[in-house]
């Protein structure tokens, strides 16, 4: 049976940095000594219970929170974007009932922008901004000084609620990710990578037009040597029979 509490159907958003703590408060009911408090993530996971005045908490998330009797508000400690979710306090009796519900999100993870290999008639690069737990492509295309990536500017919500985005801008493709809280991001200049590609159809180009020059420049040293040769013979027999 269920006295005197606050039934509450709102989330409220908190936002934490990865590795600080957060405080979820709730307004204390009063229960008799059938009810059953807890605190759950994501609706379905424990992560402590309150049954008869007696505190447990689920093995998973020792030491990594702390209960208050007095108020039952529950700390999470040590945050990372693992903990990012919607976290429910409930009074458990003949039917369950929500008295707070949070919703935390945690700073986003790192990115990495890779480049795979480009074409060797221009810069053509595919590119690959990947977070933890997401990534998403984009073709890079430069043609007489003019860059474009294809289709545009791309990107998606990834698995905890973060942004993830790849876009061309003032020279530069980036990689960007992002909530509400804080945003990473990896940039690769068009110019470096480009050049990169332009580099080696060069060094290709340069070996050709050296390795022709030699064979030119062999064929007419054959020819004059031969000439000389001749003009000579023709010099040494009319030596002879004069």
């Amino acid at each position: 049976k269920l006295i005197n509490h606050t039934r509450s159907s709102a989330v409220t958003p908190r936002f934490v940095l990865k590795g600080e703590d957060v405080t979820l408060d709730v307004q204390k009911p009063d229960i008799q000594e059938t009810t059953i408090f807890a605190w759950r993530f994501k609706r379905e996971d424990n992560v402590v219970r309150l049954v008869n005045d007696e505190v447990f908490i689920s093995t998973n998330y020792r030491g990594r929170v702390e209960f208050s009797s007095v108020d039952y508000s529950l700390l999470l400690k040590s945050l990372t974007e693992a903990d990012s979710g919607v976290y429910s306090a409930l009074l458990s009796g003949d039917r369950d009932l929500k008295v707070a519900e949070y919703e935390v999100t945690v700073q986003v993870s790192p990115v990495h922008l890779t480049v795979n290999s480009s074409s060797s008639d221009s810069c053509n690069v595919t590119e690959t901004c990947s977070s933890q737990d997401s990534s998403i492509s984009s073709t890079l295309t430069c043609d007489g000084g003019n860059c474009f990536l294809e289709g545009g500017e791309r990107s998606e919500v990834t698995a905890s609620a973060a942004s993830i985005r790849v876009y061309l801008l003032s020279g530069s493709v980036i990689c960007n990710h992002s909530n509400q809280v804080s945003w990473r991001e990896d940039r690769k200049e068009t110019d470096a990578l480009c050049w990169l590609d332009a580099g080696k159809t060069l060094t290709v180009m340069n070996i050709s037009s050296i390795v022709l020059t030699s064979l030119v420049f062999l064929f007419f040293w054959k020819y004059i040597k031969l000439q000389e040769d001749a003009q000579d013979h023709i010099r040494t027999d009319m030596k002879k029979k004069s």
